[in-house]
């Protein structure tokens, strides 16, 4: 599975998402997020099972650029935040054939061999002109086991997306992979206005790792499951404070958000 970020940016403020219209907050509209962005590829119209991470995640980083501490920084920033919504255990570990996820931060000119030696010689051409990628692999249970991110962080730089190349691919790769035309506000929009993550990607993140929901499940057999869990989110408040939730991020504060 390919995950890609190809158009630039755009800074949105926390306010701007706080008062746009709350389309987001209805059940109905979570629910088909969360179908169109967990069980669709970007690269590929035909709906999956669900796919996620059911061990820890181990993370090494091949750093071949400069601003070492600034990059470690920012990827250790966004882990913690993935792990405190989804109760995923993340460390970093010190060798490659250690981890489950490998993060290279290179330069626009290694992408395509990284591509052709990490992912496969046929995704070169594919994923051509990509301000960054990433790509995840999976076992006959639909459980992610490894994933691959690359940013070329020279091309990021340009673009103004070093931090939602890392905030997008570090996210897709725990099972969101698709990226949409109409559903807003997400990261995982074509529209890429979105740095950080939004009320709604926080949702979708804690059904996705919600225990009842389980690797290798159809849409059929979760749409109970998550139709249940909405309304009861709705109830207690999850959804309405989903927004209020997700900026305690440290990335939220760095980037000057209150």
């Amino acid at each position: 599975m390919f995950s890609a970020s190809v158009s630039p940016a755009k800074t949105v403020s926390e306010k701007t998402i706080s008062e746009e219209e709350l389309h987001w907050q209805d059940p109905k509209y979570i629910e088909q997020s969360f179908y169109e962005i967990a069980l669709q590829n970007e690269y590929n119209t035909k709906q999956t099972r669900v796919r996620k991470w059911e061990k820890p995640l181990s993370v090494y980083i091949a750093h071949e650029v400069g601003d070492q501490a600034l990059h470690l920084r920012l990827l250790k920033m966004h882990l913690t935040h993935l792990s405190n919504i989804t109760d995923l255990p993340i460390s970093f570990v010190k060798t490659k054939s250690k981890a489950n996820i490998n993060i290279f931060l290179t330069r626009s000119k290694h992408i395509n061999q990284i591509i052709g030696r990490e992912i496969s010689p046929k995704a070169v051409k594919q994923l051509q002109g990509s301000v960054c990628l990433a790509n995840i692999q999976t076992n006959k249970n639909s459980q992610i086991i490894k994933a691959i991110v690359i940013i070329p962080v020279d091309r990021a730089r340009i673009h103004g997306k070093l931090v939602s190349c890392i905030v997008e691919e570090l996210t897709q790769v725990l099972g969101l992979p698709n990226d949409s035309k109409t559903i807003h506000p997400t990261i995982f929009s074509d529209r890429n206005i979105y740095k950080l993550l939004t009320g709604l990607d926080y949702l979708l993140l804690k059904l996705l790792y919600s225990p009842e929901i389980r690797s290798g499940m159809t849409k059929s057999e979760i749409k109970p499951i998550i139709q249940k869990k909405l309304s009861y989110w709705q109830k207690n408040d999850t959804i309405k404070n989903a927004q209020k939730n997700v900026i305690k991020g440290e990335l939220y504060r760095l980037m000057g958000y209150r």
